[in-house]
């Protein structure tokens, strides 16, 4: 993995996604407010909007491209590039370069963005070298591990590791927690029971956990999560965005 030298600060380029600034811009902010907390200046260019993700998992390569081409314009500049997404971050660091194998010049520019794009708490744990965090949060967490972030960039201990920077934080084990939560994007909506199937056994194991919140790194599964608890008549357990737990209240404009 790429990394610049440990302890060195400068621009950080945040790559905020297109669900979570459609859907939960708080987490974005959150995002920002962590990146600063760590020592570095986050920059967000105004043009972004997707990865491409979805165009790439539906087959749809042509769109999938244009948008890494984008993506790839907008952020190559920066020495680190990072998204409150495992998701999102696995699509640019494994599945980029291989979107332009028959394109040489293409390919190699992927694959220095690749190289130098982090999920937030992995960029957190690992580059920034992070020892405090500024959020407050008090009570039982438990968390939930997305596929993502998991199998495409090993993000595991970093999440956790941060909580355990939380005095306040007590860490309830999840059975299952590597399991998937039956989001996958296009899987929820081509195959809806077994995908709420999936979802139901997420849910029964967040709340035979005793936590009263359960913390994730990818909005995607925190929608499909919160929609099922709901749905079963839920209505206390907390989802909440791994940033926004460890980054705290944020400040009124």
């Amino acid at each position: 993995m790429s990394q610049p030298p440990h302890g060195s600060r400068g621009e950080v380029g945040l790559f905020v996604t297109c669900l979570v600034d459609l859907m939960r811009p708080s987490i974005g902010f959150a995002a920002l407010k962590l990146i600063e907390a760590a020592g570095y200046t986050p920059v967000v260019p105004d043009t972004q909007t997707c990865c491409g993700q979805p165009g790439h998992n539906a087959g749809d390569a042509r769109s999938a491209r244009a948008l890494a081409q984008k993506l790839i314009a907008e952020f190559e500049g920066f020495p680190c590039v990072v998204a409150p997404s495992g998701s999102c971050a696995g699509m640019i660091r494994t599945h980029y370069p291989h979107l332009f194998d028959d394109d040489d010049a293409w390919r190699i520019r992927a694959e220095a963005l690749a190289a130098k794009t982090f999920e937030l708490t992995q960029f957190l744990a690992d580059v920034a070298g992070v020892t405090e965090v500024p959020g407050d949060f008090v009570g039982a967490v438990t968390y939930h591990d997305s596929c993502a972030g998991l199998r495409e960039l090993g993000v595991k201990r970093q999440p956790r590791a941060l909580l355990d920077r939380m005095p306040g934080v007590e860490q309830r084990p999840l059975n299952e927690c590597e399991e998937c939560c039956g989001f996958g994007g296009l899987f929820s909506v081509k195959y809806p029971d077994i995908s709420g199937a999936i979802a139901q056994r997420k849910c029964d194991n967040i709340r035979a956990s005793g936590a009263g919140t359960v913390a994730l790194g990818d909005l995607g599964c925190m929608m499909n999560i919160e929609g099922r608890l709901r749905r079963i008549g839920d209505e206390g357990t907390q989802v909440i965005h791994i940033a926004e737990l460890l980054a705290g209240r944020l400040d009124p404009d």
